[in-house]
């Protein structure tokens, strides 16, 4: 059976917070057509914080997930800080103490973070949210493992779910948030949350994907 150490891993969440502060300008341009336009500019000074945090420490990923989770909550605006922020430290809840991760904690632990989500926001999918990332994202990964695939498989096919959530937000209208005032001016372009969570759930399953034993 594939696992990969929690041990040791907290590198993953480094590489995120790379990707995220890569992506600062494009996810607030995206933002800015529909929305405040702060939402790279917002993510990138959490996930950077949480990085100064982490760097030259040998941390878990339970550890690491659960410091970038604190950081987003308590310490970025924006309505994304605390949505990000209960979804990573569940993240870290449901890896904590677990020294080999399986394909069955990982759902478990994609399935908490949804949950604590769903438990503060009121989005459904199709509401042009990032839950248009996160549920198709989830469903692929179980539907994976149910169908006998092994766990990089499942992997797989969740980064190809998420990056095909985000892309269906184009032709929404969005029905929540600051875009929603919009109305049908909101089609034709990407919701921020649902890009960056795309981005955000593609890295952490490469570097799942990568420390596959």
């Amino acid at each position: 059976m594939q696992t990969f150490s929690n041990a040791s891993s907290g590198a993953i969440v480094l590489s995120l917070a790379e990707r995220i502060i890569e992506n600062r300008a494009y996810l607030s341009e995206i933002d800015g057509k529909i929305g405040d336009g702060d939402h790279g500019v917002n993510m990138a000074k959490g996930f950077g914080m949480a990085a100064d945090r982490l760097k030259d420490k040998d941390t878990t990923l339970s550890e690491a997930l659960d410091t970038l989770g604190t950081v987003l909550m308590t310490e970025i605006g924006g309505s994304m800080g605390p949505l990000y922020g209960v979804m990573f430290t569940e993240f870290a809840e449901k890896l904590d103490g677990v020294p080999a991760i399986d394909a069955a904690t990982y759902s478990t632990m994609l399935h908490a973070g949804l949950e604590g989500i769903q438990s503060i926001g009121s989005a459904k999918v199709g509401d042009k949210t990032l839950i248009d990332t996160l549920v198709p994202a989830v469903e692929a990964f179980d539907g994976a493992t149910a169908n006998g695939k092994s766990f990089d498989e499942a992997l797989d096919a969740l980064v190809v779910a998420a990056e095909a959530g985000r892309d269906s937000t184009r032709d929404l209208v969005a029905k929540i948030g600051r875009a929603s005032r919009l109305g049908e001016r909101s089609l034709g372009v990407l919701d921020a949350g649902a890009t960056s969570c795309a981005i955000i759930l593609k890295e952490l399953s490469l570097g799942a994907r990568a420390r596959l034993a």
